[in-house]
């Protein structure tokens, strides 16, 4: 009987060929794929619990009748076109796919990735994948309390001979993007700790830039959030510019906590070198030889000596 391929073993740096890592790859991406699929499908047994918790924040009339409408106080919920009511089933399943199953695909990220880092850097790695998701969900939470407020601001310049009719399309997309722009923005301080961590800038540094970055927070706050209010701008910006803060304590402590190790560690390459750069006054010169006044070059062939 054939003897069976022996398996092979793994080289301990992570090392591997060109097609071996393509394989992994599409082997980590099949699982991803496969996690996000199975977890839509059994969204769809749900999708109206999930649809009607998305949009639960819009300030609904009571009754469905359009002449029950009170201005801008309220708004109905429709749909558009005839093939919307599937299309934003199908959005709302994939959407849950891939939120619920972000575990799994995270994990076969960072297993495709781990073999290449070093150990400080697995290390830091896996301390931004723990911190990152409780961040984004607070930002996510956050972004669904404020809607309510944002919608009851948006709706209240409708003058009270009109009535709102909302695509609910529409308003799954306004409660995905506002949960995402939230989300993502909390992570701005974990970024620039980890660059800290790695060594990439000071804290000291990160204090000089509190005027532009608050600035910059308000401004991002107001482009940013789809829902373009005041309300919106100060509730995301506010708490990013608590957390920065937070990020350049943390950063400061570090450094001293570095420079305490290791009291070089905060210098430039140049200013840590151990050789003394610094200019020595040179010595009495030696005398040059002098050739005899009267002395002639050889010439050899028509040249002299030195050519």
């Amino acid at each position: 009987m054939p003897k069976p391929a022996r398996k092979k073993e793994k080289d301990p740096e992570g090392r591997m060929p060109l097609a071996d890592h393509l394989r992994e790859l599409r082997n980590r991406l099949a699982k991803a794929v496969l996690a996000i699929v199975v977890v839509a499908i059994v969204a769809a047994f749900y999708n109206k619990q999930i649809m009607d918790f998305l949009s639960s924040p819009v300030p609904k009339c009571p009754g469905r009748d359009l002449a029950q409408s009170h201005g801008g106080n309220c708004a109905v919920l429709t749909f558009n076109t005839l093939a919307s009511p599937f299309t934003t089933v199908v959005k709302v399943c994939l959407l849950a796919g891939v939120t619920i199953s972000s575990p799994v695909w995270l994990y076969q990220l960072w297993a495709f990735l781990a073999p290449g880092l070093h150990k400080n850097e697995k290390k830091y790695t896996i301390a931004f994948v723990a911190t990152a998701a409780p961040l984004f969900v607070a930002g996510a939470y956050l972004a669904y309390l404020i809607m309510p407020a944002s919608m009851r601001v948006l709706l209240s310049v409708t003058p009270e001979t009109a009535a709102n009719t909302l695509g609910l399309n529409d308003i799954l997309d306004f409660t995905v993007r506002m949960i995402l722009v939230f989300g993502l923005s909390f992570e701005l301080p974990l970024i620039l700790v980890m660059m800290n961590l790695v060594g990439l800038v000071t804290g000291r540094t990160m204090l000089k830039w509190w005027r532009g970055v608050v600035m910059g927070t308000f401004v991002f706050g107001a482009v940013a959030t789809p829902s373009t209010d005041p309300f919106g701008m100060c509730v995301l910006a506010i708490p990013i510019s608590i957390l920065y803060f937070g990020a350049v304590g943390f950063a400061i402590l570090n450094d001293k906590r570095r420079a305490r190790r290791n009291p070089d560690a905060l210098l430039d390459d140049d200013e840590a070198a151990p050789l003394d750069l610094t200019p020595q006054p040179l010595g009495d010169s030696e005398p040059m030889p002098s050739l005899p006044a009267h002395s002639e070059p050889v010439r050899r062939n028509g040249y002299d000596d030195v050519t």
